[in-house]
């Protein structure tokens, strides 16, 4: 896994037409205008494009003329999914595509895909359209995971494309914009769904083998859908204890949202979640609390459960079971490790690791302590002096030091961020206030203000653990 960007010089890829019946050619929209708001220069040497200028940028991707010897035509991707436990075959890629492949510097297979770049096959009733705000508020939610660890889609670049767009959540008509995003592929469960409903097992072989060799660079072993479904438990399961760590609610954990690299990705509804509230929920919609703050490691262990149930026509059930029983342990074992980097300590033994943790929560949900106060509060070990904004008094603390007190420090604190007042956060009050400034006065430094103080912040966490 690549934690930072590392420079490349560009290396095109295809490998997506290995696959049979995986999507439709099509065009992007003809925009009225193209105007750059965001192009990720901390990324784009990553893939080897940091060395183009505007002109160029707003070529590729806001006319969307294809970059050299990768795909010719962008392809909208197509597959079935489960939203909100409810299968639906009636879906795909409806406002983006899949735009380019190319080689990172660890040879990792990595797609630049669309949001906002108009009809496809799969669009049904929607225009295919992005709002902008709807994109500022991607790149918040992209720069604001990397920071905090989590593997996440990086938003390459934000386009305003001059269209008045109605929507029913939104006051209208507004502005609109063409998103693209950098990933370590757009391979979905809902891929491996739609292969299985149709009874292609060509495909499902061929969506299984693409994923082992040419996502995770494996070899395929003696039952290679085990195989595959024991990488994707691992990485999903990392995954939702990075959101937990976070603090973060996706919102939308469909199986059509589910990476099979364990890739975080599609953001429309997320929220950061203030205090340790199980019951938070991100979606307006979501009204029984599916996918609620505490509820999401179950959400995506049932997503990874419906991989497994397409597998199952390629090998015997027993051994997509026993991968699938693994979650529940790597899910804990991840939150350990996620926990004490964040908190910035040597993570102890499990029979310590744990008690901690919930002492932790224990302590939040009792006294309103907001998460990315107490990270930053006690980060190293120990309560600092400088950044002691909070109480940490009550009864309900009392275990948590004494947890603590047999933990040794793992973090440089010399970092300017951690001499502040308070913490880098992203509650819906900050987004808001950061859109309605363009909204209203077109101004963007608030936006590049933010990501700027958020880059600080991951440079001051430093590198992630890896998943198992």
């Amino acid at each position: 896994m690549i934690l930072r960007p590392q420079p490349v010089n560009y290396t095109p890829a295809r490998d997506i037409e290995f696959l049979p019946d995986i999507g439709d050619p099509v065009e992007a929209a003809d925009f009225p205008q193209t105007v750059l708001r965001f192009r990720n220069d901390r990324w784009a040497p990553s893939v080897g494009l940091g060395a183009l200028s505007d002109a160029q940028w707003i070529e590729h991707f806001g006319r969307f003329i294809p970059l050299p010897d990768t795909l010719p035509r962008p392809l909208a991707l197509r597959y079935h999914g489960h939203q909100f436990r409810v299968y639906n075959p009636d879906i795909g890629d409806g406002r983006g595509f899949l735009f380019a492949q190319m080689r990172d510097a660890a040879g990792r297979l990595m797609d630049l895909g669309t949001k906002g770049s108009g009809q496809t096959p799969y669009s049904r009733f929607g225009d295919g359209r992005l709002t902008l705000k709807g994109g500022v508020r991607e790149i918040l939610a992209t720069e604001m995971l990397e920071a905090l660890g989590v593997h996440t889609s990086k938003t390459f670049s934000l386009i305003e494309t001059g269209e008045q767009l109605e929507r029913g959540d939104e006051p209208s008509p507004t502005r609109s914009a063409v998103l693209v995003r950098l990933s370590h592929s757009h391979i979905r469960i809902g891929s491996f769904q739609r292969a299985a409903a149709l009874g292609d097992t060509e495909l499902l072989i061929a969506l299984r083998d693409y994923a082992l060799r040419r996502l995770y660079g494996e070899r395929p072993d003696d039952d290679p859908s085990v195989q595959l479904l024991g990488r994707v438990v691992e990485r999903t399961a990392d995954l939702a204890a990075g959101y937990m760590i976070a603090g973060f609610v996706h919102g939308v954990l469909n199986s059509d949202n589910i990476n099979v690299t364990g890739e975080s990705f599609d953001y429309g509804p997320w929220r950061f979640t203030p205090l340790w509230a199980p019951e938070f929920t991100a979606a307006y919609f979501d009204h029984q609390g599916l996918y609620a703050f505490g509820r999401q490691a179950e959400a995506i262990h049932w997503d990874v459960a419906q991989l497994a149930i397409s597998l199952r026509s390629l090998t015997e059930t027993q051994g997509l079971v026993d991968q699938l029983e693994r979650f529940p342990d790597l899910y804990a074992q991840a939150m350990i490790r996620r926990f004490c980097w964040r908190l910035g300590i040597v993570p102890p033994e499990r029979e310590l690791a744990s008690p901690l943790i919930e002492a932790a929560v224990r302590g939040m949900i009792a006294d309103d302590i907001p998460i990315d106060r107490f990270f930053f509060d006690w980060r190293g070990g120990a309560l600092r002096e400088a950044a002691a904004a909070a109480c940490y008094d009550g009864e309900a603390w009392s275990d948590f030091r004494e947890q603590l007190g047999t933990c040794r420090p793992d973090a440089d604190v010399a970092h300017a961020y951690w001499a502040q007042s308070d913490p880098c956060s992203m509650y819906i009050g900050e987004v808001e206030a950061i859109w309605s400034a363009i909204a209203e006065r077109d101004d963007w430094e608030p936006l590049n203000a933010k990501v700027a103080a958020i880059r600080a912040m991951g440079e001051a966490l430093g590198d992630p653990p890896a998943p198992v």
